[in-house]
């Protein structure tokens, strides 16, 4: 177990004196509040707060707790789901929470400036203000911090046409563990010079550095957008469907996966009026946009036929703004329903299109050997399926010592059909023992030897990926 040193009173004067004492928590609410995110079940208190609002600040207390060998865990809007800020040593929690500017929107070059605290959805609507649109829209973004979004290396449905957020981060202002700041490239759409610090960046968690500037790439909004809801007798039919839209030569800009009992249970916990028939296990979400509707719809009925070959048994289309705001609130919903109606552990897989058949097939035959259940749902379209695990008829000592077996099987089987642990939700403290189900020691020490280097002392969010 790595050993730091505890912060007393003459740290927290230190802190004070550095950053502006207004910036420094220790009351109990605080410590409270910053000790736990969305991850299940988890707690771990810091001993202290802090929540500074610019770079310098930043690079100032980095400076003191690498002097004094504090750890420092950084923390966005607390939405994740891997248990990536919670501070598991102890030491400062660093809230990015006061750095929520949108600095610079460059409608001329199609590129912003923003700060990491800025909530991913209020981001989205100030661009498509200007006819503009920012694509990357995780389930959480009206909570998020677009910060987060880069230390995850966050997805959403849109991922599938426009690419994950890897494709819209041109450049990032980073304070690096020791306290020095730099930028890691350039406000370029090529990048051919050396390293690629900005890309090493995205997906490290806030193990690497902490990042205070992002400069995102724009693309044009599109005009019109089509929503096709289609249903299905199995799970395999509507998985199996899924490669074969692409295949067919169409790119959806959603195309999302929903299992039955993901469906009942928002319909009880939203209040969601849908008329969910008896005979229909499995659900195709799939969105088509573009600036002509006649374009629009020519995918929409290519789309059908492919439907018609998995035994499709409807399809519904939504092109009112309320019809497509009533499916998506039903998907987006999904994650909390679950939350609210079981106990629950949640898996992030992801495998190649073609192998989510046997993925979905294999994941309900080791839960009927273990005796849990599970709800799927996810961006299928992306290969990315998100397994809710719930605990159902397990006893409670099963749930606790046999539930990790089941869930190594889960991602061995992910692993084999050429995919991997996270595809959108990271690392962090609960996924990092399967790792090495994934990753050889040697990529494993690739990786420690990347966080020395950056962080030589170990207290940037430490205990985390590895």
């Amino acid at each position: 177990m790595m050993q730091f040193t505890k912060i007393i009173t003459a740290h927290i004067d230190e802190i004070k004196t550095a950053i502006g004492a207004e910036n420094v928590f220790i009351d109990e609410e605080s410590l409270n509040s910053y000790s736990h995110d969305e991850t299940e079940d988890l707690k771990y208190y810091p001993e202290i707060v802090v929540k500074p609002a610019d770079a310098a600040s930043v690079s100032a207390l980095l400076k003191i707790c690498n002097t004094h060998h504090i750890p420092v865990t950084p923390r966005g809007g607390g939405t994740g789901l891997s248990g990536a800020a919670l501070p598991i040593y102890g030491g400062v929690l660093l809230s990015m929470e006061r750095f929520k500017a949108i600095l610079d929107i460059d409608v001329e070059n199609l590129q912003a400036t923003v700060e990491p605290g800025v909530i991913t959805e209020e981001f989205m609507n100030a661009v498509a203000e200007k006819g503009l649109l920012y694509p990357v829209d995780p389930s959480s973004k009206g909570s998020c911090f677009i910060g987060g979004n880069v230390a995850h290396c966050s997805g959403g449905p849109r991922v599938v046409k426009y690419g994950t957020i890897r494709e819209y981060i041109l450049n990032l202002e980073v304070v690096l563990p020791t306290g020095e700041i730099i930028w890691t490239g350039a406000n370029t759409l090529k990048y051919a010079s050396g390293y690629n610090l900005t890309q090493l960046m995205i997906g490290s968690e806030g193990t690497l550095g902490v990042v205070t500037k992002i400069v995102t790439k724009l693309i044009p909004k599109s005009s019109h957008s089509v929503l096709m809801l289609a249903s299905f007798k199995e799970n395999e039919q509507a998985c199996a469907a899924v490669s074969a839209i692409f295949r067919a030569g169409i790119t959806p800009s959603a195309l999302e996966f929903m299992e039955r009992k993901g469906v009942e249970w928002v319909i009880q916990f939203d209040d969601i009026k849908f008329d969910l028939k008896d005979d229909v296990n499995a659900f195709l979400m799939i969105e088509f946009d573009g600036d002509d509707l006649d374009d629009i719809f020519k995918n929409c009925e290519k789309a059908n036929i492919v439907l018609e070959q998995f035994e499709c048994t409807e399809v519904l289309f939504a092109d009112s703004a309320q019809q497509k705001e009533d499916l998506w609130r039903m998907r987006r919903t999904m994650a909390e329903s679950v939350k609210s109606n079981s106990v629950y552990k949640e898996e992030d897989t992801v495998v190649p299109r073609a192998a989510l058949p046997q993925l979905i097939n294999g994941i309900k035959e080791i839960g009927s050997r273990y005796g849990f259940e599970s709800v799927c749902y996810g961006h299928a379209g992306d290969g990315n399926l998100h397994v809710n695990i719930i605990k159902a008829g397990m006893s409670d000592e099963d749930w606790k010592n046999k539930l990790k077996d089941g869930i190594v099987e889960i991602f061995t089987l992910t692993a084999a059909l050429g995919g991997t642990i996270s595809g959108e939700h990271g690392i962090g403290l609960v996924q990092k023992e399967f790792m090495p189900i994934k990753y050889s020691e040697l990529n494993l020490n690739l990786m420690r030897g990347i966080k020395s280097v950056f962080d030589p002392s170990g207290i940037l969010n430490p205990g985390k990926i590895f």
